[in-house]
């Protein structure tokens, strides 16, 4: 396979056979905490993927080529954070400068992607897999994908049980998490695709 099918196989593989929401259980706040809403998971699947891509194409060469060979690739970590918290702070200042509503609708969760386990976590594995940039930049975009398919999905089945009639025991976040591990075994049956 060449490298392009490889590439691409990689983002199809992060998007739907490791979904990072749902075989990696990265990102499950903001994923229970906006999947109530559609209009505000987009924009929260839009916002995360910005900062994982953008992270991921800063991260990757910052520690190939000022921290390994200044010898501290060990601060890793430290300057990922670093990377993802600056990013949070332009996506929050974008936001609330030309969508204020959105900006509020989104609340404490626009800034907990800084601390959203799946921008580490892709960051992290480039790393830790030792990826080379093309690698490491599916990866990024597949996750992206994934997280704001899964989202967004999450969402319209969400608005669809609000609508309907769920039983007393089951309204709010346990029907949530009905449906959330329902999701996790669909996504389960795909992993048959990978080559």
């Amino acid at each position: 396979m060449n490298y392009l099918g490889a590439f691409i196989m990689a983002i199809i593989s992060y998007t739907l056979i490791n979904n990072v929401v749902l075989s990696r259980f990265y990102g499950i706040c903001s994923f229970i905490g906006v999947g109530n809403k559609v209009k505000s998971s987009l924009c929260m699947g839009a916002a995360v993927s910005f900062v994982i891509i953008m992270a991921a194409a800063i991260c990757w060469p910052l520690y190939n080529f000022l921290l390994v060979p200044a010898g501290v690739p060990f601060l890793d970590t430290i300057a990922a954070i670093l990377v993802i918290a600056c990013l949070v702070m332009i996506v929050g200042l974008v936001m609330k400068k030309f969508l204020p509503a959105l900006y509020q609708s989104l609340g404490i969760y626009l800034p907990l992607i800084t601390t959203n386990c799946a921008v580490l976590g892709v960051v992290s594995e480039n790393i830790a897999s030792k990826l080379d940039f093309g690698m490491a930049m599916a990866n990024a975009i597949g996750t992206s994908a994934g997280f704001t398919l899964v989202i967004f999905l999450y969402a319209c089945i969400r608005v669809r049980l609000e609508a309907s009639a769920t039983p007393k025991a089951f309204k709010g976040i346990p029907i949530a998490l009905v449906v959330a591990s329902i999701m996790a075994m669909a996504f389960m049956g795909l992993q048959g695709i990978g080559v």
